[in-house]
Protein backbone atom coordinates (compact mmCIF):
# COMPACT_ATOMS: atom_id res chain seq x y z
CA UNK A 1 0.00 0.00 0.00
CA UNK A 2 1.10 3.57 -0.62
CA UNK A 3 1.99 4.97 2.76
CA UNK A 4 2.99 8.41 3.99
CA UNK A 5 6.77 8.69 3.82
CA UNK A 6 8.53 11.08 6.18
CA UNK A 7 10.25 13.76 4.14
CA UNK A 8 13.79 14.95 4.64
CA UNK A 9 14.40 18.39 6.24
CA UNK A 10 14.16 21.34 3.90
CA UNK A 11 17.38 22.59 2.36
CA UNK A 12 18.57 26.17 2.41
CA UNK A 13 18.25 28.20 -0.77
CA UNK A 14 19.80 31.53 -1.78
CA UNK A 15 18.19 34.52 -0.14
CA UNK A 16 17.33 32.63 3.03
CA UNK A 17 14.38 30.84 1.42
CA UNK A 18 13.67 27.20 2.18
CA UNK A 19 12.68 24.69 -0.49
CA UNK A 20 12.30 20.93 -0.46
CA UNK A 21 14.51 19.33 -3.06
CA UNK A 22 12.78 16.80 -5.24
CA UNK A 23 14.15 13.38 -6.11
CA UNK A 24 13.77 12.55 -9.80
CA UNK A 25 13.78 8.93 -10.94
CA UNK A 26 13.59 7.41 -14.41
CA UNK A 27 13.12 3.62 -14.48
CA UNK A 28 13.21 1.74 -17.80
CA UNK A 29 11.73 -1.76 -17.87
CA UNK A 30 11.90 -4.60 -20.37
CA UNK A 31 9.33 -7.40 -20.32
CA UNK A 32 10.86 -10.86 -20.56
CA UNK A 33 9.86 -12.81 -23.72
CA UNK A 34 8.33 -15.54 -21.55
CA UNK A 35 5.56 -13.18 -20.46
CA UNK A 36 4.25 -12.72 -24.00
CA UNK A 37 3.93 -16.51 -24.34
CA UNK A 38 1.44 -16.68 -21.47
CA UNK A 39 -2.25 -17.05 -22.21
CA UNK A 40 -4.01 -13.80 -23.09
CA UNK A 41 -6.34 -14.02 -20.08
CA UNK A 42 -3.40 -14.53 -17.71
CA UNK A 43 -1.57 -11.51 -19.13
CA UNK A 44 -4.72 -9.42 -18.69
CA UNK A 45 -4.82 -10.39 -15.01
CA UNK A 46 -1.19 -9.42 -14.62
CA UNK A 47 -1.88 -6.06 -16.26
CA UNK A 48 -4.86 -5.33 -14.02
CA UNK A 49 -2.86 -6.13 -10.89
CA UNK A 50 0.07 -3.91 -11.94
CA UNK A 51 -2.29 -1.10 -13.01
CA UNK A 52 -3.92 -1.12 -9.57
CA UNK A 53 -0.53 -0.59 -7.91
CA UNK A 54 0.48 2.17 -10.32
CA UNK A 55 -2.87 3.98 -10.08
CA UNK A 56 -2.71 3.90 -6.29
CA UNK A 57 0.73 5.45 -6.28
CA UNK A 58 -0.20 8.02 -8.91
CA UNK A 59 -2.84 9.35 -6.50
CA UNK A 60 -0.37 9.48 -3.58
CA UNK A 61 0.27 13.13 -2.76
CA UNK A 62 3.99 12.78 -2.01
CA UNK A 63 4.77 11.27 -5.42
CA UNK A 64 4.18 12.36 -9.02
CA UNK A 65 4.07 9.43 -11.43
CA UNK A 66 4.18 9.71 -15.22
CA UNK A 67 4.01 6.63 -17.45
CA UNK A 68 5.49 6.18 -20.93
CA UNK A 69 5.75 3.49 -23.58
CA UNK A 70 8.87 2.75 -25.63
CA UNK A 71 7.47 -0.28 -27.48
CA UNK A 72 8.67 -0.30 -31.08
CA UNK A 73 11.27 2.41 -30.53
CA UNK A 74 14.00 0.59 -28.60
CA UNK A 75 14.97 -3.06 -28.42
CA UNK A 76 16.12 -2.86 -24.80
CA UNK A 77 13.09 -1.42 -22.96
CA UNK A 78 9.30 -1.35 -23.24
CA UNK A 79 8.03 1.09 -20.62
CA UNK A 80 9.25 3.99 -18.50
CA UNK A 81 8.23 5.35 -15.11
CA UNK A 82 9.12 8.98 -14.40
CA UNK A 83 8.75 9.56 -10.66
CA UNK A 84 9.17 12.77 -8.71
CA UNK A 85 9.01 12.70 -4.91
CA UNK A 86 10.79 13.79 -1.74
CA UNK A 87 12.41 10.67 -0.25
CA UNK A 88 14.34 7.59 -1.30
CA UNK A 89 12.05 5.47 0.85
CA UNK A 90 9.09 6.57 -1.26
CA UNK A 91 10.80 5.34 -4.43
CA UNK A 92 11.73 2.07 -2.77
CA UNK A 93 8.24 1.42 -1.44
CA UNK A 94 6.63 1.92 -4.82
CA UNK A 95 9.25 -0.19 -6.62
CA UNK A 96 8.79 -2.97 -4.10
CA UNK A 97 5.03 -3.07 -4.67
CA UNK A 98 5.35 -3.09 -8.46
CA UNK A 99 7.98 -5.83 -8.49
CA UNK A 100 5.88 -7.92 -6.10
CA UNK A 101 3.09 -8.18 -8.69
CA UNK A 102 2.90 -11.12 -11.07
CA UNK A 103 3.92 -8.86 -13.95
CA UNK A 104 6.83 -7.63 -11.82
CA UNK A 105 8.28 -11.13 -11.92
CA UNK A 106 8.73 -10.70 -15.67
CA UNK A 107 10.22 -7.19 -15.61
CA UNK A 108 13.90 -6.46 -16.09
CA UNK A 109 15.24 -3.02 -15.14
CA UNK A 110 17.36 -2.02 -18.12
CA UNK A 111 18.27 1.52 -16.99
CA UNK A 112 17.64 3.43 -13.82
CA UNK A 113 18.61 7.06 -13.19
CA UNK A 114 18.38 8.84 -9.86
CA UNK A 115 18.80 12.59 -9.57
CA UNK A 116 17.79 15.58 -7.48
CA UNK A 117 16.66 19.13 -8.15
CA UNK A 118 18.74 22.15 -7.18
CA UNK A 119 19.33 25.64 -8.46
CA UNK A 120 21.85 25.82 -11.28
CA UNK A 121 25.11 27.54 -10.39
CA UNK A 122 25.08 29.45 -13.67
CA UNK A 123 22.98 32.51 -14.44
CA UNK A 124 20.42 31.48 -17.05
CA UNK A 125 19.93 34.24 -19.62
CA UNK A 126 16.72 32.99 -21.15
CA UNK A 127 13.33 34.26 -22.16
CA UNK A 128 11.81 31.07 -20.75
CA UNK A 129 11.50 29.68 -17.25
CA UNK A 130 13.58 26.57 -16.64
CA UNK A 131 13.02 23.98 -13.93
CA UNK A 132 16.52 24.32 -12.51
CA UNK A 133 15.77 27.96 -11.67
CA UNK A 134 12.76 27.04 -9.55
CA UNK A 135 14.23 23.96 -7.93
CA UNK A 136 11.23 21.78 -8.80
CA UNK A 137 9.94 19.93 -11.83
CA UNK A 138 6.71 20.64 -13.69
CA UNK A 139 6.45 17.52 -15.81
CA UNK A 140 4.04 15.78 -18.15
CA UNK A 141 3.06 18.70 -20.36
CA UNK A 142 3.84 17.06 -23.73
CA UNK A 143 3.23 13.81 -25.57
CA UNK A 144 6.87 12.90 -26.10
CA UNK A 145 9.77 12.65 -23.67
CA UNK A 146 13.48 12.37 -24.51
CA UNK A 147 15.75 11.25 -21.65
CA UNK A 148 19.47 10.75 -21.33
CA UNK A 149 22.24 10.83 -18.71
CA UNK A 150 25.10 13.30 -19.04
CA UNK A 151 28.66 13.34 -17.76
CA UNK A 152 31.08 16.16 -18.49
CA UNK A 153 34.80 15.78 -19.15
CA UNK A 154 37.28 16.54 -16.37
CA UNK A 155 38.57 19.43 -18.48
CA UNK A 156 35.21 21.16 -18.04
CA UNK A 157 35.71 21.47 -14.30
CA UNK A 158 39.18 22.93 -14.80
CA UNK A 159 37.75 25.93 -16.67
CA UNK A 160 37.26 29.13 -14.70
CA UNK A 161 33.63 29.83 -13.77
CA UNK A 162 33.34 32.82 -16.14
CA UNK A 163 34.42 30.66 -19.09
CA UNK A 164 31.90 27.97 -18.22
CA UNK A 165 29.19 30.63 -17.91
CA UNK A 166 30.00 31.90 -21.41
CA UNK A 167 29.75 28.39 -22.85
CA UNK A 168 26.46 27.70 -21.04
CA UNK A 169 25.03 30.95 -22.40
CA UNK A 170 25.60 29.72 -25.96
CA UNK A 171 24.00 26.36 -25.08
CA UNK A 172 20.87 27.99 -23.62
CA UNK A 173 20.63 30.37 -26.57
CA UNK A 174 20.27 27.40 -28.94
CA UNK A 175 17.61 25.77 -26.72
CA UNK A 176 15.65 29.03 -26.70
CA UNK A 177 15.41 28.87 -30.48
CA UNK A 178 13.08 25.90 -30.00
CA UNK A 179 10.23 27.14 -27.76
CA UNK A 180 8.16 24.01 -28.41
CA UNK A 181 10.77 21.95 -26.51
CA UNK A 182 10.71 22.08 -22.70
CA UNK A 183 13.99 21.46 -20.86
CA UNK A 184 14.45 19.73 -17.48
CA UNK A 185 17.74 19.15 -15.69
CA UNK A 186 18.36 17.17 -12.50
CA UNK A 187 21.64 16.48 -10.69
CA UNK A 188 23.20 13.11 -9.88
CA UNK A 189 26.61 14.04 -8.43
CA UNK A 190 27.56 11.33 -5.95
CA UNK A 191 24.14 9.63 -5.86
CA UNK A 192 24.27 7.88 -9.25
CA UNK A 193 26.70 7.25 -12.10
CA UNK A 194 25.86 10.30 -14.28
CA UNK A 195 26.41 13.89 -13.20
CA UNK A 196 23.15 15.11 -14.72
CA UNK A 197 19.96 13.58 -16.05
CA UNK A 198 18.42 15.60 -18.88
CA UNK A 199 14.80 15.32 -19.98
CA UNK A 200 13.14 17.21 -22.82
CA UNK A 201 9.39 17.29 -23.45
CA UNK A 202 7.76 18.22 -26.74
CA UNK A 203 4.81 17.46 -28.98
CA UNK A 204 7.16 17.87 -31.93
CA UNK A 205 9.97 15.28 -32.21
CA UNK A 206 11.34 17.07 -35.26
CA UNK A 207 12.06 20.15 -33.10
CA UNK A 208 14.05 18.07 -30.65
CA UNK A 209 16.06 16.44 -33.45
CA UNK A 210 16.92 19.80 -35.01
CA UNK A 211 17.81 21.27 -31.61
CA UNK A 212 20.20 18.44 -30.74
CA UNK A 213 21.85 18.73 -34.14
CA UNK A 214 22.48 22.43 -33.53
CA UNK A 215 23.74 21.76 -30.01
CA UNK A 216 26.44 19.53 -31.50
CA UNK A 217 27.93 22.66 -33.05
CA UNK A 218 28.23 24.50 -29.73
CA UNK A 219 31.42 24.68 -27.69
CA UNK A 220 29.68 22.89 -24.83
CA UNK A 221 29.55 19.69 -26.89
CA UNK A 222 33.35 19.38 -26.78
CA UNK A 223 33.15 18.93 -22.99
CA UNK A 224 30.62 16.06 -23.08
CA UNK A 225 32.07 12.71 -22.02
CA UNK A 226 28.90 10.57 -21.99
CA UNK A 227 25.37 11.37 -23.17
CA UNK A 228 23.90 7.95 -24.00
CA UNK A 229 21.66 5.98 -23.97
CA UNK A 230 19.05 8.37 -25.32
CA UNK A 231 15.51 7.08 -24.96
CA UNK A 232 12.46 8.40 -26.81
CA UNK A 233 9.22 7.85 -24.88
CA UNK A 234 5.51 8.30 -25.62
CA UNK A 235 3.35 9.45 -22.72
CA UNK A 236 0.37 7.17 -22.04
CA UNK A 237 -2.09 6.36 -19.30
CA UNK A 238 -1.16 3.54 -16.93
CA UNK A 239 -3.56 1.17 -18.69
CA UNK A 240 -2.34 2.08 -22.18
CA UNK A 241 1.30 1.66 -21.20
CA UNK A 242 0.59 -1.86 -19.95
CA UNK A 243 -1.64 -2.71 -22.92
CA UNK A 244 1.14 -1.82 -25.36
CA UNK A 245 3.35 -4.49 -23.78
CA UNK A 246 1.52 -7.00 -25.99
Amino acid sequence: MAQAIKSEPQSSMPGGQESRRQLVSFSFYKVMPEWRRLAHAERDEHRREAAEVLRRWSSFGELRLLTYSTVGMRADCDMVLWRICYSLECLQSMSRELLATRLGGYLETKYSYLAMTKRMQYAIKSSREHDDERGFVKAGKAKYLFVYPLRKTRDWYQLVWEERQRIINEYIQVIDEFPRVRFHIAYSFGIDDPEYVLAYESDYPEDFLDMVQQLRDTENSAYTAVDTPRVTCVQTSVEEMLERLG
